[in-house]
Order: C-alpha cells, then sequence, then structure tokens
C-alpha cells in the first residue's frame, strides 16, 4: 500500500540472515526489480514454513495463515492468496454442485502484486511469471463445456492466464510451466466466459485483463458503481462476477 515503503535496497551477491540460515542474492529477474533468483544454505519450504508471513495490505492485521487459505488450498508454492476463491465456501462450492454446475481445478502458484507503477501505459507493464498446471481432467472439462454450448467461468485472474496459456486452435490442452501470459485490451480470450474476481487497482494488469474480458466501458461502470457504493477492495474485499464481451 502507499503508506508502506518500497522494496530494501539490495544488490547482487549480498547475504541475508534468515533465523539460523543464509540467503545469497544472486541476480534480479529480468525487467522486474522487486524479484530475484536467490540461493539458500536451508530448504526454502523449511524457512517460510517457520519465519515466513503472508503479504498483506497496511488496512489489514496481520490474521493467521489459515485465513489465507481457500477452499480449494492444496499444495504450498504460492506468494500471495489466490483470493478469488475465498468466498466460495463449502455451502456454496455444494449449492452449485446441486444445480448442475461442475467445479475442475487447476495448480496455481501466484505470484507477488508489484507495488510500483512504473508505466502510465497499462500494456508496458512488466508482468511477473507465475507457475501453473493445467491437467488433463480439467482440460477435458472445459472442451467438453465449449462442445456443448455451456459456459467456463474462472475464479481468478491466475486461472484465466493458466486457461489461454494451455489453449489452442483446436481446444484446451492439458499443459504446465511458468506463464508470462499478458491479457489487454487488444488481445483475444478464448476460453473463459465469465471471470468471478475481486476489485483491483488502476493502472494493473488485473484491470487490464477485466478490460479485455469485459470491455473498458462496462469496467468502468462497474467500478463506478462500485466506488459509489463503497465496495470493498483487495483480498478481503468485494467480488464481482464478469460476463465476457461478445463481439458484434
Amino acid at each position: 500500500s502507499p503508506s508502506r515503503p518500497g522494496p530494501l535496497p539490495l544488490n547482487m551477491n549480498e547475504t541475508l540472515q534468515i533465523g539460523e540460515a543464509k540467503a545469497v542474492l544472486l541476480q534480479q529477474y529480468p525487467g522486474i526489480p522487486r524479484l530475484w533468483f536467490v540461493r539458500f544454505d536451508t530448504p526454502a519450504g523449511l524457512l517460510t514454513a517457520k519465519h515466513g508471513e503472508p503479504i498483506h495490505y497496511s488496512y489489514a492485521p496481520a490474521y493467521p495463515m489459515s485465513d489465507y487459505q481457500t477452499l480449494f488450498s492444496r499444495f504450498p508454492g504460492s506468494v500471495e492468496m489466490p483470493s478469488a476463491a475465498r468466498p466460495i465456501t463449502p455451502h456454496v462450492r455444494d449449492t452449485l454442485r446441486e444445480r448442475g454446475i461442475g467445479i475442475v481445478g487447476v495448480i496455481l502458484h501466484t505470484g507477488v502484486s508489484s507495488l510500483e507503477i512504473e508505466d502510465n501505459t497499462v500494456e508496458h507493464q512488466a508482468l511477473y511469471p507465475e507457475v501453473f498446471k493445467v491437467p488433463e481432467a480439467t482440460a477435458n472439462a472445459v472442451n467438453a463445456t465449449h462442445s456443448r454450448r455451456g459456459r467456463v467461468i474462472a475464479v481468478g485472474t491466475t486461472v484465466v492466464r493458466a486457461l489461454e496459456t494451455a489453449w489452442t486452435p483446436k481446444g484446451v490442452r492439458a499443459c504446465s510451466g511458468a506463464t508470462g501470459l499478458y491479457i489487454h485490451p487488444g488481445t483475444s480470450v478464448h476460453v473463459i466466459d465469465g471471470l468471478l474476481t475481486g476489485l483491483h487497482d488502476p493502472i494493473t494488469s488485473h484491470l487490464a485483463m477485466l478490460s479485455a474480458i469485459a470491455g473498458l466501458a462496462r469496467v468502468k461502470r462497474a467500478y463506478t458503481e462500485a466506488i459509489r457504493n463503497r465496495y470493498l477492495w483487495h483480498e478481503f474485499g468485494d467480488s464481482h462476477l464478469l460476463w465476457r464481451q461478445i463481439a458484434n
């Protein structure tokens, strides 16, 4: 948040002390100064489990780690909470299934949200890579839904990146890796018909994706309404469902 300082001044080959362990800064990720390649002398998973804390905005107190887990949490790896799924409780999930709405999963390791706005043109913003896996069962379910003219709703912007990365002209394929896909106005969206997500800050890649999906004018109207009604932003804020804009 704006009330917090930016990244600490760090240098290549600098050594950090983390409890009893040490970490050496190897180099910055190309184009993203907040992200570093680091070599640990202790397994990183052990260090984060012992010394790590969830990333949170300044408006929120230090909630326990359990509050940052969604119903679909399975594998460690995300840097921040994939918060779009937070409103989906067991009751909501069961109600959807009772109404014939299928739920399939992808593996997502969400990246860090940057606090810096490095360019006023959002299409020029650098994006963090995100690790993902689209299982074969999920790819098959998405393709089957499209074949019967059903609708596919992504829960979260990272899900959109994963599914669109897995898209081919013949349909979604099972795949895994790290996606650097940037979806913004002017790019095409092929897989999803709707997106359930939170409310995002201006001049961010998230908001650019929303505009690519629903159209800039509709997003502006939605956000004007959200501001007028004092909806809440960020990971513990309100959610909204956007339908994809169909070209005339």
